[in-house]
């Protein structure tokens, strides 16, 4: 009798955890929706912490993020995080979301692909 109620505390503990980060990824949705992206990082970041031992989110998650990174005008950032989901995620759907939405940011003037920075120091004349 212990062993079948411990084996079920278990079972609705794991169905918990997964209760939970989708309530949280629903959550940064709607607040995506509303244009609220301080509260998608909040929520996020508890999908992040309750979703460890479940991997096939992490993509989800991340272009979530970079959408949000741009819609707060940090298109570097947002860049970053769609390079990251390109080399982690290879064959996934959200993959090529991330290179789509790269493409995108090129076309608006916000990212310049893999093109290395130009240093240009400044001359001044010595002091003596």
């Amino acid at each position: 009798m212990r062993a079948l109620i411990v084996l079920a505390l278990a079972a609705s503990a794991v169905g918990c955890t997964r209760w939970s980060m989708d309530h949280h990824l629903n959550n940064a949705y709607r607040a995506y929706d509303r244009g609220d992206c301080q509260r998608v990082m909040l929520e996020l970041s508890q999908v992040d912490r309750t979703s460890r031992a479940r991997p096939f989110v992490h993509p989800e998650v991340s272009l979530l993020r970079g959408q949000c990174l741009e819609r707060q005008k940090l298109f570097v950032d947002a860049a970053q995080t769609y390079e990251y989901m390109i080399r982690a995620y290879p064959g996934n759907e959200y993959a090529y979301r991330a290179q789509a939405r790269l493409q995108t940011l090129e076309k608006l003037g916000h990212y310049r692909g893999a093109e290395a920075a130009v240093a240009n120091p400044v001359q001044t004349p010595p002091w003596r």
